[in-house]
């Protein structure tokens, strides 16, 4: 069976933009796009529902092999030992995504309180840390990180890097023309 490609990260940190470029890079997309495109995301969530029940049922893995699906980091910890994993784990700054979120929230008539954000800031931040401790100990799983940001301003250099990560078999052009930097709508300096 082929490596299982993931694109994993915190919700709101890049990945569905980084599913359109794997895709468009040549790579087959594991997604059932229940979840449609909207305001949060223009251009699709890329996601497969299945993947929220991987600690229950793993059967899905098996038609994964040399496809890439889109996980929260919080997941990877119920991926089954027996297979390998290629994971491209996505980093933004924390509050980006706090105000990421604030607004998608807000869309549907939540709010959250400057305290609420401060400890889910703190939880992302320990997660974090945690997860790329776990990661470097897990002989079955290769890893490159990526800021969204740094993306966003330099696509070039990070494609030739994400294609390295790949063997150089993607479409390099392809994947730099799905990079839209209109997208960037809660940047923080």
């Amino acid at each position: 069976m082929n490596q299982i490609i993931i694109v994993s990260g915190l919700p709101r940190s890049g990945t569905s933009m980084m599913m359109k470029m794997l895709e468009a890079g040549g790579v087959p997309v594991l997604a059932d796009h229940v979840r449609t495109a909207d305001e949060d995301n223009p251009k699709g969530y890329y996601e497969f529902e299945r993947v929220k029940q991987l600690k229950t049922d793993q059967s899905w893995l098996l038609e994964a092999g040399g496809k890439v699906v889109k996980m929260v980091s919080m997941l990877l910890y119920d991926l089954p030992a027996q297979y390998q994993y290629k994971i491209i784990f996505m980093r933004r700054k924390i509050s980006e995504i706090i105000a990421s979120q604030k607004k998608m929230l807000a869309r549907s008539g939540k709010q959250t309180t400057p305290e609420e954000d401060r400890e889910v800031a703190e939880l992302f931040e320990q997660h974090l840390v945690n997860m790329q401790s776990w990661l470097t100990k897990q002989t079955n799983i290769s890893v490159m990180y990526f800021w969204y940001h740094e993306i966003l301003s330099n696509p070039k250099d990070n494609i030739v890097k994400i294609n390295q990560f790949f063997d150089n078999k993607l479409d390099t052009v392809a994947m730099s023309q799905v990079v839209d930097k209109a997208l960037y709508r809660n940047k923080i300096n």
